[in-house]
């Protein structure tokens, strides 16, 4: 606790700057990601990164979601295709 006292106390604001921005890309990497990858669910993947940022679990959920969205998509189409 002492290390976190000392760096809020010297001032290093640019420090603390960049801490916050990794933590903010790390936060919302699923929302980022679905851009690339799932680009019809980003709204939804966007606001469920809020609350899932509290819990491994539930942001490793969120990750898959917007990473896997295209691949759901294809395997449906196929699976709708062979009926």
């Amino acid at each position: 606790m002492d290390y976190i006292n000392n760096i809020l106390a010297s001032g290093n604001y640019s420090f603390i700057a960049l801490i916050l921005i990794c933590v903010l890309v790390l936060w919302f990497l699923p929302a980022i990601l679905a851009l690339i990858f799932n680009r019809e669910h980003f709204k939804y993947i966007l606001f469920a990164c809020i609350p899932a940022g509290f819990s491994l679990i539930a942001w490793g959920g969120v990750l898959v979601w917007a990473t896997t969205g295209k691949a759901i998509g294809k395997y449906a189409n196929k699976a709708n295709n062979e009926n």
